[in-house]
Formats: structure tokens, C-alpha cells, sequence
């Protein structure tokens, strides 16, 4: 009988030999902050600070308007998974893979890691550090019937023609004179009917 060949628990590729590469850490749904604070928590018991650098969950700010209020929240980029700066070795896998929660690295196989590119790191890093480009979530979408609640425009009712999440904004077409005329009025200022 052959003795069955024993496949390597880790593949990496030579290039990745040594270097220090930002990896996607996929997690269950729901437990990013958790993962990474549990992973935080086992490099500095391992010992590991020389390996595992860093471990982020990726969000950005938005402004959420929802019942006339604006609030400022921290959305998940890519709800489900970790970025965690490392140098890939059998030991930086193990601690990570079997950190509480985690399913595996992205690659192609569980034993494959696919380190990300430079531009998808710079890109997620511009995109967290920005408050410039905080955006509104607004509760509302085109069609809506709403109330107009402030302004010039105050108890007329509309149908919304348009949503500008960026400005957090909306165009609502509403009688002017026995006329539909359309008003670009902020979205704090209306109220679903």
C-alpha cells in the first residue's frame, strides 16, 4: 500500500514568503467587531505582535435620516468580513483561522489565502478615513407620498420624483396652484403619509 502524500495545511506562494500582506477574513454575519477584538486579543496572548499587525472591520460614516431625525452611524463596507494586516506563515494562519467565528481566509480554498491588492487597500483606507464623504441614508424612495412638515411648502402633500443621498436631499412634485410643481426640499423636512 502507497502512503497517502499529507496535503499542507497552508499553501503560500513564494512571493508572499516573508511579506507583510493585507488578507479579507471571512466571518459570520454580524460578529466583524467581535472577531476583531477576539483576534486582537489572541496576538497579544500568542505572542504574535510580529506577524499580525493589524486587524480591521471596514465601515464608513453615513447620515441616517430616518422620522425627521439625522443620525450619524457607522455602516459595515463589506458586512461579513475582516481585514487583517499580516505575514503569512503556519502560525499566523492557525491563530487567525481558528480565532472564534471565523470561517476562513478569501482565496480559492481554505488553504490558499489571496492576499489584496494595493489598490483595494488604499481604496477601503481612503474610504474610512473620509468625513468628508459622510453620506446620508435616506428612509425614503421615489413614488413615496410624503407630508411636507417646514418651509415655505409647509402642509402641502407630494409624490417624491427623486433622491439625492448625497446632499440628503428630495424632489417631490406638489399642487402649486392647481399645478404640480416640483420643489427640491431637505429630506427632515417631509413626512411619510
Amino acid at each position: 500500500m502507497d502512503k497517502e502524500e499529507k496535503k499542507p495545511a497552508l499553501q503560500i506562494d513564494d512571493s508572499d514568503k516573508g511579506a507583510r500582506r493585507w488578507y479579507a477574513v471571512h466571518t459570520y454575519s454580524g460578529y466583524e467587531d467581535a472577531v476583531a477584538r477576539y483576534l486582537k486579543q489572541r496576538v497579544e496572548s500568542l505572542e504574535m505582535n510580529d506577524k499580525i499587525f493589524e486587524v480591521v472591520v471596514p465601515k464608513e460614516k453615513k447620515i441616517k435620516i430616518k422620522n425627521g431625525k439625522r443620525k450619524t452611524i457607522e455602516e459595515k463596507i463589506y458586512p461579513g468580513y475582516v481585514l487583517v494586516d499580516m505575514i503569512m506563515s503556519e502560525d499566523s494562519w492557525y491563530v487567525v483561522r481558528n480565532t472564534p467565528r471565523v470561517m476562513g481566509f478569501v482565496g480559492p480554498d481554505s488553504t490558499k489565502p489571496t492576499p489584496l491588492s494595493r489598490d483595494e487597500i488604499d481604496y477601503l483606507m481612503s474610504k474610512m478615513e473620509s468625513d468628508k464623504e459622510t453620506r446620508f441614508t435616506v428612509d425614503y424612495s421615489v413614488g413615496d407620498l410624503v407630508k411636507i412638515i417646514d418651509g415655505p411648502f409647509k402642509d402641502y402633500e407630494g409624490k417624491i420624483t427623486e433622491v439625492d443621498e448625497e446632499h440628503g436631499r428630495i424632489k417631490a412634485t406638489v399642487p402649486v396652484f392647481g399645478r404640480e410643481t416640483t420643489v427640491e426640499i431637505d429630506s427632515m423636512q417631509v413626512q411619510k403619509i
